[in-house]
C-alpha cells in the first residue's frame, strides 16, 4: 500500500513541472500590465480608455480607446465587457454616399507596427442593453478581448455628454449627430430601443 502511494506521489511530482511550465508559458505569452492609464497585453499597448455620460434611461453607450501593436503579428479586437451592459459589440461608423452609416464588425484588426483609434464618429465599442446610464467622472469596470492576446481588464472613465475626447471637449462629431434615431443605420434596426429612443447620438 505504501509502495503504491509513494509511486503515485512520484508520478505526480514528475508531471507537475511540465504542467507548471505550460501555465508559465501561457502567462508569458500575453502578460497584462497597467501604469498610469496605459495597459499592456503582450505586444499590445492600450491607452486613453473612456466613455461618455448618457441619460439615465439610455439603452446604449459607446467605448473609445487607442490600441498600438508593437509586435510582429496582427491581432484583432473582437469584443469586450462593460459592467453595466448586457453585451459589447465592435462597430464602425463611416460615410457612404453622403450618409453616415453604422455596422457591426466581427473584429477590428491592428496590424504589426500600426495603431487604431476608437473614437466618436469612427470605430467604437457599443455597450448594448445599458442599465442605469453613465455619469460624467465615474470609472466603470470593463474588459477588452483580443483574438490572440486574450482578455484584459480595463476601466472606462466617463467624460461628459457629447464629449469628443477623454478630456471632455465637445463639438460636432464626424456625423455622430446622425446617430440620433439609431434605427436608420444599416443593420441596427434590431438593437433594443434604438429605433425610437433617439439617445444614441449621446454615447
Amino acid at each position: 500500500m505504501n509502495r503504491f502511494f509513494l509511486a503515485a506521489c512520484a508520478a505526480f511530482f514528475a508531471c507537475a513541472p511540465a504542467a507548471l511550465s505550460s501555465a508559465a508559458r501561457a502567462q508569458q505569452a500575453a502578460p497584462a500590465h497597467r501604469h498610469e492609464g496605459v495597459y499592456r497585453l503582450g505586444s499590445l499597448r492600450i491607452e486613453a480608455v473612456w466613455t461618455r455620460a448618457t441619460p439615465r434611461a439610455a439603452p446604449v453607450a459607446g467605448g473609445y480607446l487607442r490600441i498600438v501593436n508593437e509586435g510582429r503579428e496582427a491581432d484583432r479586437l473582437v469584443g469586450g465587457e462593460f459592467a453595466r451592459a448586457g453585451r459589447v459589440e465592435v462597430h464602425e461608423m463611416a460615410q457612404e454616399n453622403g450618409v453616415m452609416r453604422m455596422r457591426q464588425l466581427q473584429g477590428l484588426e491592428i496590424a504589426p507596427g500600426a495603431s487604431v483609434e476608437l473614437r466618436p464618429g469612427g470605430f467604437h465599442l457599443m455597450f448594448m442593453e445599458l442599465q442605469g446610464g453613465v455619469t460624467a467622472g465615474e470609472k466603470i469596470a470593463g474588459a477588452l478581448v483580443f483574438e490572440k492576446a486574450g482578455r484584459i481588464a480595463v476601466e472606462f472613465e466617463a467624460a461628459g455628454m457629447g464629449a469628443s475626447s477623454p478630456s471632455g471637449g465637445g463639438g460636432s462629431h464626424e456625423g455622430h449627430g446622425a446617430h440620433e434615431g439609431h434605427g436608420t443605420h444599416e443593420g441596427h434596426g434590431t438593437h433594443e430601443g434604438h429605433g425610437g429612443g433617439g439617445r444614441h447620438g449621446r454615447h
